[in-house]
């Protein structure tokens, strides 16, 4: 089930789409009744996306050998780290009307997955498209065609912003080879070896 090829998927960037202000507001409505459940959908979210792409949970110490969804519904790690995911697509939903807001708290999650957490950025694809499939399937008199469009959009927003920032980094800390002689690995990223001058 699960797909590891194309694991560095960062080389293909999307693009997200313009979301529509009567987009935002679908997005907005549908968020509302979802979040007012915060916790029992982020962790439906999290237990889908384990069990479809279980090489996930190698980031996840505290539940990386749970192979049983009721184990993991009942872990306390899982629903914390539940309401940090649900939190994080709250704080982007209630300001999609500020792009600058949006583009910063998305950044921020990216650094850290990136440079604390060493998480590969295709997973964020992955998660955001079960993150869709969750929803769909939860509130499904909400989750019309156009609505599907919208938080398609929402989904691709997430994805392109969190990755740019994997980008950022990995242009900041890019060394030409000529010049690596000199320098000395600090810490690894992606199979990629980010070095700091000696």
């Amino acid at each position: 089930m699960e797909k590891v090829q194309g694991e560095m998927e960062i080389e293909r960037w999307e693009r997200s789409e313009e979301i529509s202000d009567a987009e935002k507001k679908v997005i907005q409505e549908i968020w509302s009744r979802v979040y007012a459940n915060c916790e029992d959908v982020g962790v439906s979210i999290l237990i889908r996306f384990f069990v479809n792409f279980p090489s996930a949970k190698q980031y996840f110490s505290q539940f990386k050998h749970m192979e049983d969804p009721l184990e993991m519904e009942r872990s306390l790690q899982l629903r914390k780290h539940a309401r940090r995911v649900m939190g994080a697509i709250n704080t982007v939903v209630e300001n999609l009307n500020d792009s600058e807001k949006v583009s910063s708290v998305l950044a921020l999650v990216g650094k850290a997955h990136a440079l604390k957490h060493k998480v590969e950025p295709i997973y964020f694809k992955k998660l955001t498209g079960v993150m869709l499939e969750v929803i769909a399937e939860e509130y499904p008199n909400d989750f019309t065609p156009e609505a599907h469009g919208a938080w398609t959009k929402m989904k691709t927003l997430i994805y392109t912003h969190v990755t740019a920032a994997y980008k950022e980094i990995l242009f900041m800390f890019r060394v030409p080879r000529r010049f690596r002689a000199g320098f000395i690995p600090a810490f690894r990223v992606y199979g990629c070896n980010l070095f700091f001058f000696l």
